[in-house]
């Protein structure tokens, strides 16, 4: 049996639910990502690739290519937060990333861009069909997590908004799409997300210096 095949067999299944490993090992990784992101370590962004990595094969078993999409997404852009925030930890004082709120320009911009992102992939997908068979929560949570991580590597504190309005939406979609494990790992996703909003926005109302690396 290859590797790939082993991850797309059932661990187990809980309340009429078939967990596969795939999407049980890739989510459970997320999860540490999101929680390194939180006590803003650099090794969020290797646990997010690595993440992105096994939940391709989860996202293609369940034959969501819209899911392959995003997380061959997310690889790319956790290769490219990984370098901004390796040149961001240069010039933190500390050694750690310093978090600030965005400029209204960095909101609008994000906002944006989110929203013509959602209509263009949305559109792409009900004109595809064979993408996704949920078309316009597929597209905006796609361009959802995009917005998030892009906000995250420029050490912005409105990463946890993006990621909580991405939440509200996964949670039924990866539950109707038989991925219950995901579904399972976004409503905990739901909880730290709350903790780091706090968490990060205490520090950038502290007085923390803006990361001129993070916002390059």
């Amino acid at each position: 049996m290859s590797a790939l095949s082993w991850l797309n067999g059932e661990a187990f299944t809980a309340f009429d639910q078939h967990i596969l490993w795939s999407d049980m090992i890739g989510n459970t990784i997320g999860l540490a990502a999101l929680a390194l992101g939180w006590r803003r370590s650099i090794w969020t962004w290797p646990a997010q690739l690595l993440s992105g990595v096994i939940l391709v094969g989860a996202y293609a078993s369940a034959q969501l290519s819209g899911g392959v999409g995003k997380q061959l997404l997310v690889i790319g852009v956790a290769l490219w937060g990984w370098r901004q925030w390796q040149r961001g930890t240069r010039q933190a004082q500390d050694g750690s990333i310093a978090v600030r709120f965005a400029t209204w320009r960095e909101r609008g911009v994000l906002l944006g861009g989110t929203a013509l992102g959602t209509l263009a992939v949305g559109g792409l997908f009900v004109a595809v069909p064979e993408l996704s068979w949920n078309p316009w929560p597929d597209a905006y949570i796609f361009v959802g997590t995009l917005a998030a991580m892009v906000a995250q590597a420029r050490g912005l504190v409105e990463f946890w908004f993006a990621w909580l309005l991405v939440d509200i939406v996964g949670v039924p979609l990866a539950f109707s799409s038989g991925l219950a494990f995901s579904g399972f790992v976004y409503v905990i996703y739901l909880v730290l997300v709350l903790w780091g909003m706090r968490d990060w926005w205490l520090r950038s109302r502290a007085g923390a210096p803006s990361l001129e690396g993070a916002a390059a």
